[in-house]
């Protein structure tokens, strides 16, 4: 597939005055001019600091929640804590269930059970919660929209304060309190936090109010981190706070846990990267195969032998769910490809796809990771795609979009065929009777064929600066550690670098990378393209290419040495 490769026009003379005044290298000072981001904003953004968090009492209800919770706590009531079963919400559980412990004050916890119960607040649940003898229960990254939910929990006597940070519906729960910054009448100054940093805002109020020393709510920094990473959330404002000041905790954390986990990934650095592509997903796959409390337990145990054993138990789970995963994957490829017409399912392309979408389905696909299955479908053949898996008479999918195609409102508008549904613009889940799937199919792809446009199937990159050999210093690459942590909202700068030569070029891993060593004159530049190993063929030795990547200093044995992780690559046109 031929990407569309846009480089960003940006203010010569702003990154010239960004460049002179806080001493940065060009490509450093380019990204921060496009950012628009006055002086100040800045300084806040190369060194945040603590003080530099809004005040918790300007989101909405806060200091409704902080009453209830106090007076709970002076009349000795039982308070149980309702997550959600992902990383956000397992780690928002922690902090709030931490805070309170750390205070001599015992609660309960619920995560629900994702194959089981699904998402958010049930009936069940509240019954069973109501058994126990709760009388104030509070809900972390869950609830803004459980309306009925919360009307339930009043019959069994049972008072419901929401912390979330997902949209409202047209009307709120009659809660105690509802905090999220996503409300319609929130004035709070940002709004994009996650369920955790919700919950961290909550501790950090009810320091205040219970006059706590500042530092005692900090200490759950390195859990509101790594759940503000994992959730997606942009790394902006208030997230950029959590996420730089707590990875500085995390890579000194006292959670033992959190400790093993971190050494079960084997990560070289802990970093962005780290939580998103190791302790995300290990956490992530207790949730997707039914074991949410495990992962909840690794986090809260001070035991360091059922530290070892949860996080042990997590591996199982996280190599389970790459086993499911693969297995979806291949027969979603072979399917896929049955229904192009394609014989070779190991050289299928994005333009061997008739239709604008993919909407596969197959008996006994895990519902808990056919998510993943259907990102990685959308990412190969940039299209939005629906994985449906068959249980018995019933079927549940999940699907994913691309950048234009709203996948949410496609599937209220084909929704005739659905029992539920619910999402985003870019993600969705869906149940419907597996009698109804032909007729969903036809209709979703049908209106997908119709809505999209030709060109909103070529992906586009954005290239952040173009690059010559004079930005090439090991100093000056390092300085792009400066806008760090990366993710959502602030991704690691995508560079252009034109005319390289091919000194060598070779595959990695029995062909799935490929690694090659790149030449601008006097200047050696190693390459690497993670599951790129297929253009091994197209390029030789002696071709100039023009490369898109993030640009890096790779330490090999003590040497350092410029590195690009390609994004993408063609040959120099002359």
């Amino acid at each position: 597939m031929n990407n569309k490769w846009t480089v960003l026009s940006g203010d010569e003379d702003r990154t010239e005055e960004i460049k002179n005044k806080f001493n940065l290298n060009w490509i450093v000072a380019r990204v921060l001019a496009n950012k628009n981001l006055s002086d100040k904003e800045i300084e806040v953004f190369l060194n945040p600091k603590r003080q530099d968090f809004y005040d918790p009492f300007l989101m909405p209800d806060m200091k409704k929640a902080v009453d209830r919770i106090i007076k709970a706590i002076d009349q000795n009531e039982k308070i149980i804590i309702y997550g959600d079963y992902d990383v956000d919400g397992i780690t928002s559980t922690v902090i709030l269930k931490r805070f309170f412990k750390d205070r001599g004050i015992e609660v309960g916890t619920y995560i629900p059970n994702r194959l089981f119960e699904g998402y958010g607040l049930n009936e069940e649940a509240i019954k069973e919660i109501s058994k126990q003898g709760y009388s104030l229960m509070i809900t972390v990254d869950t609830g803004i929209t459980a309306i009925e939910e919360v009307e339930n929990a009043k019959k069994y006597n049972i008072d419901v304060i929401i912390t979330d940070h997902h949209e409202q519906a047209d009307s709120l729960p009659k809660a105690v309190a509802v905090v999220d910054c996503k409300r319609k009448d929130s004035k709070y100054p940002f709004s994009q936090l996650a369920g955790c940093g919700v919950a961290f805002k909550l501790t950090k109020a009810l320091s205040m109010a219970l006059e706590i020393n500042e530092n005692e709510c900090l200490k759950y920094l390195d859990l509101a981190c790594i759940g503000t990473i994992s959730d997606i959330v942009p790394l902006e404002d208030e997230n950029r706070l959590i996420a730089k000041l707590g990875l500085l905790l995390v890579k000194q954390t006292k959670n033992i846990g959190l400790r093993e986990l971190i050494k079960r990934t084997g990560c070289k650095e802990v970093n962005s990267e780290a939580i998103s592509f190791g302790i995300s997903p290990r956490i992530n796959a207790c949730g997707r195969m039914g074991y949410q409390e495990v992962a909840l337990k690794l986090f809260l145990t001070e035991d360091p032998i059922e530290a070892r054993d949860c996080a042990e138990q997590v591996e199982i789970f996280n190599r389970k769910r790459q086993d499911i995963e693969k297995e979806i994957y291949e027969d979603a490829i072979r399917i896929i490809s049955q229904e192009a017409g394609i014989k070779d399912i190991d050289n299928i392309n994005p333009e061997d796809i008739k239709e604008k979408s993919i909407v596969v389905a197959n008996n006994g696909w895990h519902n808990g990771v056919i998510g993943i299955v259907s990102s990685k479908i959308t990412d190969k053949f940039y299209r939005p795609c629906i994985l449906i898996g068959f249980d018995g008479e019933n079927a549940k999918g999940s699907g994913r979009s691309i950048e234009g195609f709203d996948l949410h409102k496609a599937i209220l508008d084909c929704g005739k065929y659905l029992d539920k549904c619910g999402g985003h613009n870019m993600a969705i889940g869906l149940s419907l009777k597996r009698k109804n799937f032909d007729s969903f199919k036809k209709e979703f792809v049908e209106y997908s064929n119709k809505i999209i446009k030709d060109e909103c199937l070529v992906k586009e990159i954005i290239i952040d600066e173009e690059i010559t050999k004079k930005d090439i210093t090991i100093e000056g690459i390092k300085q792009i550690e400066l806008l760090a942590p990366f993710g959502e909202g602030n991704k690691e700068p995508v560079i252009l670098y034109k005319n390289l030569k091919i000194n060598s070029i070779r595959g990695l891993s029995e062909g799935k990378h490929i690694k090659l060593d790149l030449q601008d004159e006097n200047i050696n530049i190693q390459a690497i393209g993670f599951n790129m190993g297929n253009i091994a063929n197209t390029y030789q030795i002696g071709d100039h290419i023009d490369v898109i990547g993030n640009i890096n200093i790779n330490v090999y044995n003590n040497y350092e040495n410029i590195q690009i992780v390609i994004k993408d690559i063609r040959k120099t046109i002359k």
